[in-house]
């Protein structure tokens, strides 16, 4: 399995990011990716997730305001879209993923990293005026 971020770099308080992961390696579709960030000095936090099982997951109300995820399955690529970027939005954010979420909806398993089996190496953002 293989998860490569890009689309990272510096963007102007209030602009867009737009961050993409490729997956590759999984044996179907059946595959839950969840996008995490971490800001310099903090721990690493849930931002959100999806997978054709569960659909769209947000880690926090005031981030579905801001963020978007979705998906393409013709490529398997998952897309973080970034809008209103706010300086405490700066940090890595990584891709990471595994196979065959469970049947019934738990939000921890795209947001508590300790589910995820595969990660990507990481994007930087950095949100400057």
């Amino acid at each position: 399995v293989q998860l490569v971020e890009s689309g990272g770099g510096s963007v102007q308080i209030g602009g867009s990011l737009r961050l993409s992961c490729q997956a590759s390696g999984f044996p179907s579709e059946d595959y839950a990716i969840g996008w995490f960030r971490q800001a310099p000095g903090k721990e690493r936090e849930g931002v959100s997730g999806r997978s054709k099982r569960h659909g769209n997951i947000y880690c926090e109300e005031s981030l579905r305001n801001r963020f978007r995820i979705s998906f393409d399955d013709g490529t398997n690529t998952v897309y973080l879209q970034m809008t209103g970027a706010r300086l405490d939005d700066s940090g890595v954010y990584f891709c990471a993923a595994f196979f065959q979420p469970p049947r019934f909806y738990r939000k921890d398993y795209y947001c508590d990293e300790s589910f995820m089996k595969n990660w990507g190496k990481g994007v930087s953002v950095t949100v400057g005026s």
